[in-house]
């Protein structure tokens, strides 16, 4: 059975989809914000792997980042936004009605 006999048409947010960005957001979904070393430990992305999809996030308004200095060096802060949680909401119903139906 195809998504459009099931009533509704395959719309995932290809944003949130693609696998780095989906660790990044999951991480960020379960706390409220994390510092830029934090996330990439927990996803083991390289600096400049998490750097560009970190900026993607951040162009589609799912993730704010917060740059500022500690001990004259620099600290950069992620936090999920309003809209990015919505859209990570969504994304996980998407998810499920994916998968609803499917035989074990």
């Amino acid at each position: 059975m195809s998504n459009e006999d099931r009533g509704f048409p395959l719309e995932i947010d290809k944003i949130i989809h693609e696998p780095a960005r989906l660790q990044i957001m999951t991480q960020l979904y379960v706390v409220d914000e994390a510092d830029f070393i934090y996330i990439m430990r927990q996803t083991g992305l390289t600096w400049g792997n998490l750097s560009s999809h970190m900026s993607k996030l951040e162009e589609a308004g799912y993730i704010d980042v917060k740059k500022e200095f500690q001990e004259k060096k620099p600290h950069t802060i992620l936090s999920m936004t309003k809209s990015g949680r919505v859209a990570f909401e969504k994304y996980r119903k998407m998810l499920d009605k994916v998968f609803e139906g499917l035989k074990d």
